[in-house]
């Protein structure tokens, strides 16, 4: 491994092509490429998210998904290789559990605000699940394993009942979406 990162630019893929983990190439715009892509956009956003004050057990379990989708896109950058098993899916069941355990039942939609930390991962949710929609494109193209799918439909679920869990860290609570309000 210590040698593959040593140059950077390679300009291998000034053609519009790039290189899968299995030695072949791919065109940059394909729809591998783009799930890897959004993947590498979630884990990029929940870096953002972890500059942010957070319950330190909070901390720790993000940590270790960025290591699991950092895993994933390794997967999905070499066809036919698995890295995300059903053990990663309990795990994030567990966490969903855990955490959706602390709140209030909802009874109205929430709008994704509150707390920066919050709003954070509101996006990484949204990113999350653009992330399982080129994941689901890429299994009707070619075949992929279903943990992969599995996970980030998870992760998506956790990261809402995170957003919820953080406004409450920071000594709010959710933001109700007012459908009666009155319109202009």
């Amino acid at each position: 491994m210590g040698n593959r990162l040593s140059k950077i630019a390679t300009r291998t893929g000034d053609n519009g092509t790039t290189g899968l983990g299995d030695g072949s190439r791919t065109r940059k715009d394909s729809v591998r490429v783009h799930a890897m892509g959004d993947v590498d956009e979630l884990n990029s956003n929940l870096g953002v998210l972890l500059c942010e004050a957070l319950p330190e057990d909070l901390r720790e379990e993000l940590v270790s998904i960025q290591h699991d989708l950092f895993d994933l896109g390794g997967e999905l950058c070499i066809p036919g290789y698995q890295l995300i098993k059903e053990e990663h899916v309990e795990r994030l069941d567990a966490l969903l559990e855990k955490y959706n355990g602390t709140l209030p039942a909802l009874t109205e939609f929430i709008l994704p605000a509150g707390s920066r930390a919050a709003a954070l991962a509101h996006v990484c949710r949204t990113v999350c699940r653009r992330a399982e929609r080129s994941i689901v494109t890429l299994g009707s193209e070619e075949t992929i394993h279903d943990h992969p799918r599995q996970y980030v439909n998870r992760l998506s679920d956790l990261l809402f009942v995170l957003a919820r869990v953080l406004n409450r860290f920071a000594g709010g609570s959710d933001v109700l979406w007012h459908h009666d309000r009155k319109k202009s």
